[in-house]
Order: structure tokens, then C-alpha cells, then sequence
């Protein structure tokens, strides 16, 4: 009995050993490829950086866009639940411009690591594997969703609309201040795009 019991209790050490290193790697690779890019992000390198051997890669997936899929739904879930945080702590009344502060504050513009993927990787995001861009998809749509729950008219198609676009713009505009090399036109666009969309959430 005791050497059975000895068994299990190593297997399950040796499973919470395996996902322990597998979180490790698919936090590394979450943001790798926000910082480089999907096709600037290697394989021999994520593991490098977790301090992993590359040989031990195919222990925990199947292939780099298996990787891929997993460290962009990995980012896209911290994305949506940083925006979610921000909508619950807001005063009443304020969430969706806490929100939209929020995404285009300075700290996020210059996040690029550890921010939303979506405008970290969107110009990617086509030419990716159906299983990169689903999990980008599904995240898209989170977002969306959390956007439409803040306006007044939340429920009706005119709401969802909205959110559509408003993510829509808010996700360009970090991509285009985040291209540009002047600092004060990267601000004064996320300010333009703020006072335009300001009315919403009254």
C-alpha cells in the first residue's frame, strides 16, 4: 500500500512539474509575440527564455502554431479580464470611458509587450493558422461583448454596433501611435480618438 500510494504521489508530482513548466512557456510566448510578431517569434527562443531546452518543446505541444494558438489565447484572456477589471472599478456611470482611457492611456501605448494582442498583432493576424486566428477571434469577440455591456442601450443591435466600432477604433489608433515616431502626435491621436468618442459613453 505505501509503495502505491509513494507511485501516485510522484506521478502526481511529475504532472504538476509538466503544467507548471507548460504555464511557464506559454507565459513567455504570450509575450514574445506581442514584443516580435508571430513570424519574429521562435520557437528555439521562447524556450531559451524560459529557460527550458528546445528538445523539450514537443513534450507540451504539437507544433509552433499549436504554440501560437495558445500564447494568443493566453494574451487575449489577460487582455479582456485587465479591461473587465477596469469596468468593475470605475465609479458608476464611467466604465466604458475608464475603459476606453485605459487602452489608450501612454502606459498602454508603450506596452506593446504585455498589452492588448490584437493591436500588437492585428496586421499578422490573416496570414496566421485557422487556430491562431480563432483564438484571436474569440477574444475579439469577449472584448466586443464587454464593450456593449457598458452602453446605456446595452442588449439592443444598436450596442453591439457601437462596441464594434468603438473597439475597432480604439485598436487602430494604438496601432497607428505606436508606428509613429513623434510622441506628441502618438498622444495627440489617442486624444482625438477619445473627445471623438467621448458621447458614448454618456
Amino acid at each position: 500500500m505505501m509503495i502505491i500510494m509513494r507511485t501516485k504521489s510522484t506521478k502526481q508530482t511529475a504532472v504538476g512539474r509538466k503544467e507548471a513548466t507548460h504555464e511557464r512557456i506559454l507565459e513567455v510566448a504570450a509575450r514574445a509575440i506581442r514584443r516580435s510578431g508571430y513570424s519574429g517569434t521562435g520557437v528555439a527562443d521562447i524556450m531559451k527564455e524560459a529557460g527550458l531546452t528546445h528538445g523539450g518543446f514537443y513534450a507540451h505541444f504539437e507544433s509552433r502554431d499549436a504554440l501560437l494558438a495558445e500564447a494568443g489565447d493566453r494574451a487575449g484572456a489577460e487582455s479582456v479580464a485587465l479591461a473587465a477589471r477596469v469596468a468593475a472599478t470605475a465609479p458608476p456611470g464611467q466604465a466604458l470611458q475608464a475603459m476606453m482611457q485605459a487602452y489608450l492611456s501612454s502606459e498602454h501605448i508603450g506596452a506593446i509587450e504585455t498589452g492588448c494582442p490584437v493591436s500588437a498583432l492585428g496586421s499578422e493576424m490573416p496570414r496566421q493558422a485557422p487556430e491562431v486566428r480563432r483564438a484571436a477571434t474569440i477574444h475579439i469577440k469577449e472584448m466586443i461583448d464587454l464593450f456593449a455591456r457598458q452602453l446605456p442601450d446595452w442588449g439592443q443591435p444598436q450596442a453591439h454596433e457601437q462596441a464594434m466600432a468603438l473597439v475597432c477604433a480604439l485598436i487602430g489608433t494604438t496601432m497607428i501611435a505606436r508606428a509613429v515616431d513623434d510622441p506628441k502626435l502618438s498622444a495627440a491621436l489617442c486624444a482625438a480618438a477619445l473627445k471623438q468618442f467621448t458621447p458614448a459613453a454618456v
